[in-house]
């Protein structure tokens, strides 16, 4: 499918903006912020991220309203946002008031102002869903002939930066733990005159103990030592 070229520019100009962002939690802002410019017919944007126990939660929104139409569709376990992390792909609901789907949500959307909602669900092949894509409107009850299309090409963008943001600060996350836990080691082997397998081993049974995470049990270790 062929877009206007203006439109073909917005996609392209968020997808660069995307890319330049370099924290997980840059990215999700930049995602909002582009896809309100780049989605015709939509004043409010959000984003949800499913963690990995199940739990969906609001990352980054382009204001309250965001978060006021999520947590009630998160409460009621019904809306469009809800659908997408589920089974469908994309959710279209133009003149929401007048829409029976989800019957406990709508009326409540719409004293918010809601006037219709398009969701669009963010997935990446080797992960499965990893979120949602969720789009508002409080200025217009149709939906642009163009906003579907323009969404799904956009989200993809969004997917594959969201999946390289995530991974970014996964790796972040190991290497400094792998540090932290170099610093408990080589400050119990001072300590106990023991060797660094011992000391690893002190922390795993300490873990194990406690029911505390390796990393936790580093982390107190080396803040004791240092105050």
């Amino acid at each position: 499918m062929s877009f206007p070229r203006d439109i073909s520019a917005a996609i392209n100009s968020a997808a660069r903006d995307i890319n330049h962002r370099h924290s997980l939690q840059e990215t999700l802002d930049a995602i909002v912020n582009a896809a309100k410019t780049s989605v015709p017919g939509f004043d409010h944007v959000g984003i949800s991220t499913i963690d990995h126990k199940g739990n969906v939660h609001t990352r980054a929104t382009t204001g309250d309203l965001v978060n006021q139409l999520d947590d009630l569709q998160y409460s009621l376990s019904e809306g469009p946002c809800v659908d997408t992390l589920r089974d469908a792909e994309v959710v279209v609901a133009p003149e929401i008031r007048h829409d029976q789907r989800w019957p406990h949500y709508v009326p409540q959307a719409v004293q918010f102002g809601l006037q219709a909602q398009l969701a669009i669900k963010l997935f990446l092949d080797d992960e499965g869903t990893i979120g949602g894509l969720n789009l508002y409107s409080t200025i217009r009850d149709d939906i642009d002939p163009d906003a579907e299309p323009v969404a799904d090409m956009f989200a993809t963008h969004a997917a594959i930066a969201l999946g390289h943001a995530r991974k970014r600060e996964q790796l972040n996350d190991a290497i400094a733990t792998r540090q932290l836990v170099g610093q408990a080691t080589g400050i119990l082997m001072e300590r106990y005159g023991i060797d660094s397998e011992r000391a690893f081993q002190f922390l795993v049974r300490a873990s194990s103990t406690s029911n505390t995470k390796v990393r936790d049990i580093a982390r107190e270790l080396v803040r004791n030592t240092k105050s």
